[in-house]
This record gives C-alpha cells, structure tokens and sequence, in this order.
C-alpha cells in the first residue's frame, strides 16, 4: 500500500516538470502527507490543472463520505471491475506529484521501522491515481482522490507485498488522456524498475503525522 508521501520539491518545479500552473496547496512543502489531507493532483479536461483533493476516494455514489478513510490506495488488478473505481478509471484518471514514499518494515517481536522510498536521482515523479466529485444531499461537495498501487518489485518486495505505481515520465500524457482507453491505461499500471530506485530508513517520528518537516527523511543506522 502506499500510507505516507513527501512533496517537498518547490511549487515552480511542480509547475515546470507537470506543465502546469501551480495552486496554493502546492506551496507548502510536505515531508510526511498523510490520508484525509489535503494535495494537490494532475488531471485534464481540456489542459492539464492542478486541483486540490483529500486523500480517501469517496465515489460519487456513496452515502457516507467516511468510506474515503478506507480508500486511500486501489489496487490495479481489479480497477475495471470494482464499483468503486471503474467509473473514475474510465472518466477521472489523475497524477499525484511526489519526491519519494514511506514503507513501514516489520521487525522482530511486532517492531516496525519506517523506510523512505525514492527514485536514485531524486527527481520528481507521479503517482497513478483517480479522484472523484461527490455531492451530499445537503449540497455539501467534496473532491477525493487515491493512489493505485501494483505488485512491488524486487527491491520493495523485501519490505511490502504491494507498492504505488509510478509513472514513467512519457506515460503520464496516455495516463491523462481522456480519449485513452482503460485497456491502455490499465496495461501503464506495473512495478517500477527496482534498480531506478532506493531504500533507507528514517526516524519513527515518521508514526504521527504531525511531524512533518525535513527531520523525516534523514537516514538513520540501520536497525538490528
């Protein structure tokens, strides 16, 4: 699953790297993005924007805005059949900029030690996701999103059974693409090449999401 990100590159890289304009959300830098939060995605309908979404899908046919706390990721293999996702996989693809991850490691006697996750260059890239628009009776609106995750390559294999998919930079157009199909944009749903990658573990204050600035992603000595 993907539980925790960082978006730390400046709001102008994003705008440059996404071919976008930039919005307010993308001004704060994050060092640990948690779900029900609040960040800034990609999509297109006539242009790429950027948009603000909470993190937690809420369909647009839900009762309950609460079932967003328990979609946060989507798993890739079954999007076209799920009722929840195969609307938006079809109308409401989106991009989820990020600079790296974290995973949690299980240890001996139930200890979990958080690892951050990021490309080896450190550059920018994009989650796979889908967002929503969902309206209460009462004419409340909300806009959701969630992060797609795929089986873990060999690297990320070794801390957790599924990790996000990760876009290559050329996919992302097919991915927005409101013309593309599902079966195209399905078939871009796959791990990330393990050696493009790295792992290194961080400090357990990771654990509360009110800790949120550059201490996060320091690397400490490995546990034994």
């Amino acid at each position: 699953m993907c539980g925790r990100f960082t978006r730390f590159h400046k709001p102008e890289e994003i705008a440059e790297r996404f071919d976008v304009e930039t919005i307010e959300e993308a001004a704060t830098l994050r060092y640990n993005i948690a779900p029900s939060q609040i960040v800034p995605v990609i999509r297109q309908v006539e242009k790429r924007e950027m948009i603000a979404c909470k993190w937690g899908l809420v369909p647009f046919w839900a009762k309950d805005p609460k079932i967003g706390y328990k979609m946060i990721n989507a798993k890739g293999e079954t999007l076209a059949q799920k009722p929840s996702f195969k609307n938006a996989l079809a109308r409401r693809r989106c991009l989820i900029p990020a600079d790296g991850f974290y995973e949690w490691l299980k240890l001996e006697k139930g200890q979990k030690q958080p690892v951050y996750i990021r490309l080896r260059d450190s550059k920018l890239f994009a989650f796979a996701g889908l967002y929503e628009d969902w309206k209460s009776p009462e004419g409340e609106k909300l806009r959701t999103f969630t992060i797609i995750t795929v089986e873990p390559n060999e690297l990320l294999s070794k801390i957790h059974n599924r990790m996000p998919a990760i876009l290559n930079p050329d996919e992302e157009a097919l991915w927005l693409d409101p013309q593309s199909t599902v079966n195209d944009t399905v078939n871009l749903l796959r791990p990330y090449p393990a050696n493009e990658m790295e792992t290194y573990q961080v400090s357990r204050a990771v654990n509360s999401p009110s800790v949120d600035d550059p201490s996060c992603i320091i690397q400490e000595e490995i546990t034994k």
